[in-house]
């Protein structure tokens, strides 16, 4: 890599995050054919494919994949140093990169875009979404922050705490079980388990908390159905006989509007503690500082919210 242009680098380090030709461009400001031909460099200097076509977008080699493992951290330092440390939101054209599974979304992204509509009009924000390879996004740069559960310990990540993830067994208002309910208002174990049940898996794996705190008394639940989005629990939960137990907010609307209805449990889920997730080298960036303050005094404002309508801890 001697006499290398660092220019082809910074390229290098946008078509990678990006997996993107197009992505690329418009994350460092260059037209399509410019990166289009600095890629064309990139193949000849250092004798590799670099990339090849992936349905929609672009897959690296593993040439690419490991000669980005050994630039990336150094490109961020440089940048970070030569990056002028104020920053304004009013005149920022940066774009943000939020790790988050569609809960935390549904709770953040339309009051984050509001307050971007009025101090930031510039700034944009791209979900990316996560599941058990946070720590690692953080890490490759691939996402600048992240609202997640995170239980790892890794000294180059950073988390604050946001909010309890509560979770609550919510079914129709005509249910049957709702008749099982025994005088202090709460649903007997064995009622409950005798239910066919409906779980939000983003892993496509049939199990979660309520299993893990059933499995310590030996005993199992049917999984009658999974999904893969929350915004799906209210309207088939409606509509069927499937009990959920699922965080708070999902179904908040419904209960509200009286086409859902909570019902005490006998057995006790510990609710996740979901964590703001950011990488140490942007401890002291500007931008990520803003940032995070502005996820905190949303997600804060929102499970007070719940607190409020549901009358107890959200």
């Amino acid at each position: 890599m001697s006499n290398v242009d660092l220019n082809l680098l910074v390229v290098f380090d946008a078509v990678m995050t990006e997996r993107s030709i197009t992505g690329a461009a418009n994350r460092i400001g260059m037209t399509q054919p410019a990166v289009s031909n600095a890629v064309a460099r990139m193949r000849q200097v250092w004798n590799d494919p670099l990339f090849v076509k992936s349905g929609r977008g672009i897959k690296p080699t593993p040439h690419a994949e490991n000669l980005w493992h050994q630039t990336r951290n150094a490109l961020l330092e440089i940048r970070q140093v030569t990056t002028d440390s104020v920053f304004d939101p009013s005149t920022s054209k940066r774009v943000f990169r939020v790790g988050l599974t569609e809960h935390p979304v549904d709770m953040i992204w339309l009051p984050l875009r509001r307050a971007i509509e009025t101090q930031a009009p510039n700034i944009s924000i791209h979900s990316v979404p996560i599941h058990r390879n946070t720590e690692e996004l953080l890490l490759e740069a691939s996402i600048d922050l992240a609202v997640h559960y995170y239980v790892g310990q890794h000294k180059q990540v950073r988390s604050s705490w946001l909010f309890c993830n509560k979770l609550v067994c919510a079914v129709r208002p005509n249910h049957k079980i709702l008749k099982s309910l025994d005088s202090k208002g709460v649903l007997p174990l064995e009622n409950y388990l005798a239910e066919d049940h409906l779980m939000v898996s983003l892993s496509g794996e049939a199990r979660g908390n309520v299993d893990d705190a059933l499995a310590q008394q030996g005993l199992k639940r049917k999984i009658a159905m999974t999904v893969n989005h929350f915004s799906l629990i209210p309207s088939i939960l409606k509509d069927s006989n499937l009990v959920c137990v699922t965080p708070q907010s999902v179904v908040a609307s419904a209960v509200r509007a009286g086409e859902l209805t909570i019902i005490p449990l006998s057995i006790e889920v510990e609710p996740a503690p979901i964590s703001l997730l950011w990488h140490t080298r942007q401890d002291r960036d500007a931008g990520n500082i803003w940032m995070r303050q502005l996820i905190s005094q949303f997600a804060n404002a929102e499970t007070a919210k719940m607190a409020a309508w549901f009358g107890g801890e959200s």
